[in-house]
């Protein structure tokens, strides 16, 4: 099940919220869930790549790319954020979570509780 994580640019003051681990909207809604979250090219490349599995197969090919990307979806929408900009912003515990949930080390660029 996926965890949310405040994230905050700081050159922004834009808020959002990063998640990790298995994403069941993913799966259930297929791309919307990057549409919900403003992250209109991935929506548009899955989409597309589901279009045309779906078509392909009868059917039966974008269950499973849902399947296999439902793990992957909400690790590549945070680390995009971080890419973006945008540095964890929760208490220093859930940050370090969720960054070793990532595969992440923690420091003063992606974080807001470590110490420059």
């Amino acid at each position: 099940m996926a965890t949310k994580i405040k994230m905050e640019n700081p050159q922004t003051g834009e808020s959002v919220f990063g998640f990790y681990g298995y994403s069941w909207t993913t799966l259930l809604f297929g791309a919307f869930p990057a549409l919900f979250r403003k992250d209109f090219i991935t929506f548009i490349g899955v989409f597309v790549v589901w279009v045309i599995l779906a078509f392909l197969t009868m059917g039966i090919a974008p269950f499973f790319m849902m399947l296999i990307w439902s793990f992957m979806y909400n690790k590549y929408y945070t680390t995009g954020l971080l890419k973006k900009g945008f540095i964890f912003a929760a208490t220093h515990t859930e940050n370090e979570l969720a960054a070793g949930r990532l595969g992440l080390k923690l420091n003063s660029n992606n974080c807001s509780t470590v110490a420059p």
